[in-house]
């Protein structure tokens, strides 16, 4: 066995467990930071205010459940 299981949705959110996700996938760490600064930036210029409030919460969102989303499908 692998001794690699599927992570939970409260590992997740776990600080440490993030930092291990992301530090082996390299890659994936630099298409997220793109995320995180660049959705609000998106959604300022779709929908002014309250799209940049969007932008902040579906970045944060997608920075927390990546770890999670991945494991469920295999990544």
């Amino acid at each position: 066995m692998s001794g690699r299981s599927t992570p939970t949705l409260t590992e997740s959110f776990n600080a440490d467990f993030r930092r291990r996700f992301y530090e082996g996938r390299r890659s994936l760490a630099l298409l997220m930071i793109l995320i995180v600064f660049l959705a609000p930036f998106a959604g300022l210029y779709v929908a002014r205010l309250p799209g940049a409030v969007i932008g902040v919460l579906l970045s944060f969102a997608a920075y927390y459940l990546t770890p999670f989303l991945l494991g469920r499908i295999g990544g």
